[in-house]
């Protein structure tokens, strides 16, 4: 009979679900929240026309959320979200990784080419702006209610030169509920981020690939930057005279702590939900999506991995490339484990069953009809999805040496020209596509064992009629050898030897580009891609029409309750409470951990658990200074029924005052499934304490002088 009730409410929007869009929360949320403990105004954490907690909050890169917490400038994320660069500043000799890095003084702070910080200024509702151009438009763009580059050019249109001209400053829209409504966000970005601080990954990764998805956690997940400005406080390149931005607000921290059933909230940018699936779209997931990823991203990684253990070097090359594909791999296999668990599809049918029931009673048949049209649809696609799948996952992303560059258009126009200066640019341009390509983070040798692993497991999967034309030289000059065809690819290629490059240099001709066998090999990829790409396009298109009407459909049966649309990494809120769960049958987990924790782990000897002497010290001293909790414990992890998604990552996670109180970073493994099915009794996300931070800073790396431009409220 529990379970019963627990799907029949399924549907039902809770308190504690959602993520939310702003200009919306005092409607619909305010007094949900207040009920739950909220202290502050709605104006304080949003206001369309002046300063509020929003204006801290930032996109951190191009899929992480970050917060500004002192009025020079400096940005809290996590560790993981920071990894790529702390690894980019990392050698044997020097490396980050292990040891982790704290600049003494602003000169030290380390710049980050391609890093950049979002701020959103404005965000504005244009639904009728919209609509109104998409039926004036007589332009043949292919679904144009969804088109990316059709919205952002109607957003440019209707902010103007005036506004986007200014420095760092655009405009995008946004379609939400698959279409049926559209917002602007206004956007400014920072391009000089400095490295500050981050702590080794023996702190910020602990628990490595083993506690990932995983709770209970211990893990000091964090890293700090910096955004620098010109004189004006205007975005502005690198350069040594920029200064540190002086932002119109930023987060005040608090050591007070949490306590089981506290209110909560967070912002940030959460990426992709998908909770208006039908049940025909939850197996496509379970069966296609993530059990093709998990299988392919298995046999990469042991790949990956015994590279990585044979030489530091590798290692530290890898270690980003790793941990992103370790990341998605145990996400979709947790996935597909909930789904079953949980019951997720039939939660799916219930649901839509109840728009069909609900349109039958109103003679209304358009819903039953988009649901008949999903489902035939993704039924009809199977082949091809499941080719695009494999493509994707093991040639694409699987292999580095795929995405060698293959257009060389302008440099064989330059080459045939007489243009000396236009020349000289073609070249320099080639120059820098090969070292973005070819760059310190590339290991051939690693790239050439992954790729034979790779292209063997593509074979065993498609039927030789469906696979990309290379296969065609594998069976015709290497009699269906693909070691043989591997191994010679990296021999000769240039993009797998820079002696070669160089030699090519001298006297460069775009024939020779062409026949390199790795172009070949990446073009024939792309080429593949770009086949499915057509002939999946007619069913992807009707299925976003009808998932449009599908979404339509819902809001208006449940058009008395609050509701909030799929994640498009755009800002939005979450709250809810600190709270334990019961992980299954006589399982049940705390709701925080302490510094007790990382040692009892370290005890199990896993690499995964590794912790240094200088935090060993501080636990035997206890030593955890005004950070500690009331019990004398020092508080690490703690988490709560606050409903987010991948790019939620470095999201501040705040009181009821709008203070500082941690950042999330992750999600539990009974609770993955939230992208699709929000289920309370599971959803929980992980969050760093933020004294666990400001003891790591403090204690840990001396580096109070960063504390002292914070505010830190008691």
């Amino acid at each position: 009979m529990l379970l019963y009730l627990s799907l029949l409410s399924s549907a039902v929007v809770r308190a504690d679900e959602g993520m939310w869009l702003l200009p919306l929360l005092k409607q619909q949320n305010f007094e949900q929240m207040k009920g739950l403990g909220l202290e502050i105004c709605a104006e304080d954490i949003y206001h369309p026309d002046s300063v509020s907690l929003k204006d801290a909050v930032v996109i951190f890169g191009q899929g992480c959320t970050g917060e500004v917490i002192s009025p020079y400038g400096l940005v809290l994320t996590n560790h993981h979200c920071g990894y790529d660069y702390i690894q980019s500043h990392s050698t044997v000799d020097n490396n980050l990784l292990a040891k982790g890095f704290w600049a003494k003084n602003r000169n030290e702070e380390l710049p980050n080419p391609g890093l950049t910080v979002t701020f959103i200024e404005k965000i504005e509702e244009v639904t009728d702006y919209v609509e109104e151009a998409l039926k004036k438009d007589t332009s043949r763009i292919e679904m144009k209610y969804l088109s990316e580059p059709f919205l952002n050019r109607l957003a440019r249109e209707r902010a103007g030169d005036s506004l986007t001209s200014l420095p760092g400053v655009s405009v995008v829209i946004k379609p939400f509920y698959g279409g049926n409504q559209y917002y602007m966000f206004t956007q400014k970005t920072y391009s000089d981020v400095r490295m500050v601080g981050a702590p080794p990954s023996s702190i910020g990764k602990f628990g490595g690939d083993t506690d990932n998805w995983r709770w209970p956690r211990h893990t000091g997940d964090f890293s700090i930057f910096r955004i620098y400005a010109d004189s004006l406080g205007n975005p502005a390149p690198y350069s040594p005279t920029n200064v540190p931005l002086r932002p119109k607000k930023y987060f005040d921290l608090t050591t007070h702590g949490v306590e089981e059933n506290d209110f909560v909230m967070l912002m940030g940018f959460p990426g992709r939900t998908d909770r208006y699936y039908t049940p025909a779209e939850v197996r496509e997931r379970k069966d296609i999506d993530n059990r093709i990823r998990v299988a392919v991203r298995e046999a990469r990684q042991w790949n990956m991995l015994d590279k990585m253990l044979a030489d530091p070097k590798v290692y530290i090359q890898y270690a980003g490339k790793y941990a992103t594909s370790s990341n998605s791999y145990k996400s979709s296999r947790g996935m597909n484990i909930m789904i079953e668990r949980q019951s997720t599809e039939y939660l799916k049918e219930r649901q839509m069953n109840e728009l069909i029931n609900w349109g039958w009673d109103n003679d209304i048949q358009i819903y039953r009809e988009a649901a008949d049209i999903i489902a035939h649809e993704v039924k009809n696609r199977t082949m091809l999805k499941r080719r695009m799948q494999y493509l994707l996952e093991a040639l694409w992303t699987g292999t580095e040496c795929s995405r060698v560059p293959t257009d060389f258009s302008a440099l064989k126009a330059a080459l045939d020209g007489s243009d000396a200066a236009a020349r000289a640019a073609a070249l320099a341009e080639s120059d820098a596509r090969y070292h973005r390509f070819y760059d310190k983070n590339y290991s051939p040798e690693t790239d050439r064992a992954i790729t034979k692993t790779m292209l063997k497991l593509y074979a065993d999967s498609i039927a030789p009629e469906y696979r990309p034309t290379f296969f065609r030289t594998i069976n015709k000059r290497y009699k269906g050898n693909i070691d043989r065809y591997v191994d010679a690819l990296f021999k000769n290629s240039l993009f797998a030897n820079p002696s070669k490059y160089e030699k090519w240099k001298k006297h460069p001709t775009v024939k020779e580009l062409e026949n390199d066998g790795m172009v070949r090999y990446a073009r024939s990829i792309v080429d593949e891609y770009r086949q499915l790409g057509r002939q999946l396009r007619p069913s992807e298109n009707k299925i976003a029409d009808a998932r449009k009407t599908f979404i339509d459909g819902l809001l208006m049966l449940h058009a008395d309750e609050p509701s909030y649309p799929d994640a498009n990494f755009t800002l939005r809120l979450s709250y809810g409470r600190v709270l334990p769960y019961s992980a299954s049958n006589a399982i049940t987990y705390d709701c925080r951990t302490t510094l007790d924790g990382v040692m009892e782990k370290v005890k199990a000897g896993s690499r995964d658990y590794p912790v240094d002497e200088r935090l060993s010290e501080l636990y035997r001293q206890k030593d955890f200074g005004v950070y500690a909790d009331r019990d004398g414990k020092m508080p690490v992890d703690f988490i709560a029924d606050t409903h987010t998604t991948g790019g939620n990552s470095g999201s501040p996670v705040l009181n009821a005052r709008g203070e500082l109180v941690g950042i999330n970073f992750d999600r539990n493994w009974e609770g993955i499934t939230g992208d699709i099915q929000y289920r309370p009794e599971y959803q929980r996300s992980i969050i760093t304490d933020i004294r666990y931070i400001l003891f790591i800073i403090d204690k840990y790396a001396d580096a109070r002088y960063l504390l002292d431009e914070m505010t830190i409220r008691p």
